[in-house]
């Protein structure tokens, strides 16, 4: 598998690729690249998917500059691949954001 320290240092050395998926949502959403990045270098891998069609992916929580949490699912290959960009809600997420409902 791969750890959060595998995509920083692909954020790092500049290797991301934005998929188109994920540059749709961030303007749809309002998310600011600027926000994504923090949300990796900062935040935590809560869930992981190691068959993901990209290679090894996971779901980073962070939180943007204004503190609201922020979820980036990224795939980890020779590039990180931001997959998608989104802001948990309540509905899906226990309150801290990090933990499904129903697992």
């Amino acid at each position: 598998m791969f750890s959060i320290h595998d995509i920083r240092r692909r954020c790092v050395d500049g290797k991301i690729k934005w998929t188109v998926h994920a540059s749709k949502r961030i303007l749809q959403r309002g998310i600011d690249r600027e926000d994504v990045l923090r949300c990796i270098m900062e935040g935590e891998i809560i869930e992981e998917y190691p068959d993901y069609w990209l290679g090894p992916a996971g779901l980073v929580f962070g939180k943007g500059r204004d503190g609201k949490a922020l979820h980036v699912v990224a795939g980890v290959g020779e590039f990180l691949h931001i997959v998608t960009v989104y802001y948990p809600d309540s509905e899906t997420f226990e309150a801290d954001m990090k933990t499904r409902k129903g697992r």
